[in-house]
């Protein structure tokens, strides 16, 4: 086995505070993922900043550093969540089953942390639930507005939460989707959802799962916006640190496979579940206790990388065409760390109309209105959004009519022809 490599000068982990020695994985230097390069800066200089992600060597928390401050990136944010159908699905079916697991009604608040343009409050607004989001970013927030939904435009954390509990009350629930591993300050954002939270209110949280990230090879969901990659153990010891016991876990297949956690007060007393026992025991299984465990990512990100190019070069000698579907942040890691430009995806395609006409950051590859493929007939639609490859190919199942197939480059690389066999790479 190849020795740990160690680097100096990363900094310390922003939950334990060790100093940070130990590679995860380097995809050498990235943009902004979500910093999409309109027309008139084409020309223009764009700022790349390192995406190597570290572990902790006491705490085994995943993490990159923080070159640009949340307040830069989510000024203006690109990513609207009511654009996935398979997203608002998953949303609607959450809410379900919260409203009546915990009987919310007209005298209990909902509160989510991160709540976009209103996808996942305005269910409980339907159900007549009082309900309040907090959304940093003001263009997208704008949009839940609209919907009738009572929205902060602020970060979350303890600099704002007295200000929140005051006019709103506190949170009987408290959720986040794909909001814990956005946040710099771990500490202090857990450390807030205890002061938000009701005496007997329940915490859920959305995050992909370190566990599948690395069984699945998903390197492509690192990116700077992204600031920890978070196994189950972890997140305990965090929220325990804070006084929050996480007393239930979910597994989904939502975003490649993410957690899905119910937390409370510790002095609540409740008690764990077996599937909080049984995840526990599966992560302890893994290795994910040991340096050794995250030490082997990087010889599998290199060999996908590998067999992307190797692919797109046959095939463009070949003299085939490729365009790319989505502009997603793991897009453009993808992207930037295998140096696919223009030379192999003639453009991309996205459903969220902001993004039209831009470019994406780093390759600069034109994003279009899906018609384009319909215009165009590509050989190949790469499916940079891979977690939502089946709503992508039941949408766009019209390419078969010229032979097109699809490509999807995560765990490995597959092509799916047009009879529906897989042909991996």
């Amino acid at each position: 086995m190849a020795a740990i490599k160690k680097f100096n000068g990363a900094g310390k982990c922003r939950f334990c505070h060790t100093q940070l020695e130990h590679t995860f994985v380097d995809l050498g230097m990235s943009p902004l993922c979500e910093e999409l390069v309109k027309p008139e800066g084409l020309k223009k200089m764009e700022a790349f900043y390192p995406l190597h992600a570290y572990v902790c060597s006491k705490c085994f928390l995943v993490q990159v550093e923080e070159f640009v401050a949340p307040s830069t990136i989510y000024t203006d944010y690109a990513y609207f969540s009511s654009y996935s159908d398979s997203w608002l699905k998953h949303s609607k079916k959450y809410t379900d089953k919260m409203y009546r697991q915990l009987e919310l009604g007209p005298e209990k608040l909902v509160a989510e942390i991160a709540s976009n343009d209103g996808y996942l409050l305005q269910y409980f607004v339907e159900k007549n639930v009082p309900v309040v989001g907090i959304e940093p970013a003001a263009n997208v927030a704008e949009h839940s507005i609209k919907k009738g939904i009572p929205t902060e435009v602020k970060f979350f954390g303890n600099a704002t939460v007295g200000e929140i509990v005051d006019k709103y009350g506190k949170a009987d629930l408290l959720l986040g989707n794909n909001v814990l591993a956005h946040v710099p300050d771990i500490n202090d954002f857990v450390s807030a959802m205890k002061k938000f939270l009701a005496s007997d209110g329940v915490i859920t949280m959305e995050f992909p799962h370190l566990l599948r990230l690395v069984e699945e090879n998903q390197f492509d969901t690192i990116y700077h916006e992204h600031f920890s990659y978070l196994s189950f153990f972890v997140v305990e010891e965090i929220f325990a640190a804070h006084g929050l016991t996480l007393f239930d876990v979910e597994e989904l297949a939502s975003h490649g496979g993410s957690l899905r956690i119910y937390a409370a007060h510790t002095e609540e007393g409740r008690s764990p579940s077996e599937r909080v026992s049984n995840l526990r025991g599966r992560e302890d299984a893994a290795g994910m206790r040991s340096l050794a465990y995250y030490n082997r990512f990087t010889q599998q990100v290199e060999e996908t990388k590998r067999k992307v190019l190797e692919f797109l070069i046959q095939a463009k000698r070949e003299g085939k065409s490729i365009a790319g579907y989505g502009a997603p942040g793991k897009g453009n890691t993808l992207l930037n760390y295998c140096g696919i430009r223009t030379d192999f995806i003639d453009y991309t395609v996205d459903r969220n109309p902001i993004k039209h006409n831009n470019f994406l950051p780093g390759t600069l590859i034109p994003i279009y209105h899906p018609d384009r493929i319909k215009e165009t007939r590509p050989d190949y639609v790469f499916i940079l959004p891979w977690n939502l490859k089946t709503e992508i190919m039941e949408n766009l199942s019209y390419i078969q009519e010229w032979g097109g197939q699809f490509v999807v480059p995560i765990p490995e690389l597959t092509v799916y022809t047009p009879e529906g066999k897989l042909a991996v790479a």
